[in-house]
C-alpha cells in the first residue's frame, strides 16, 4: 500500500515518541540514535515489520552498512528516519 508522504510524515511526527518507546535502544552518539525492533512493530512507510530504526541527528549523516539491507526513509522535523529491513 502506498501512502501519501505528507500523511506518513504527519503520523511519524505525532507518534515518534510512542514508536521509540516500543523499541530497544541500541546506540546513541553524536550522529545517530538507533533502536532495535524486538516486538515486530510495523514500518510506518511500508507497513511490514522492520528490524532497526536509525534516527539521524542532522540532515547529512554518513552510515556504513555491514550487511545488505532494504530501507524505508521518512523525514521528521528535518531529521531522516531510516527503517531497515534485512534482505
Amino acid at each position: 500500500m502506498v501512502q501519501d508522504l505528507d500523511d506518513i510524515e504527519e503520523g511519524l511526527d505525532l507518534n515518534l515518541e510512542r514508536l521509540v518507546s516500543s523499541l530497544t535502544p541500541r546506540e546513541d552518539n553524536e550522529k545517530v540514535k538507533s533502536y532495535q525492533n524486538t516486538v515486530a512493530v510495523a514500518c510506518p512507510v511500508c507497513e511490514d515489520p522492520f528490524d532497526d530504526l536509525v534516527v539521524c541527528k542532522s540532515a547529512a549523516t554518513e552510515l556504513v552498512q555491514s550487511e545488505p539491507l532494504d530501507i524505508c526513509v521518512a523525514v521528521v522535523d528535518g531529521r531522516p528516519l531510516i527503517f531497515t529491513h534485512k534482505a
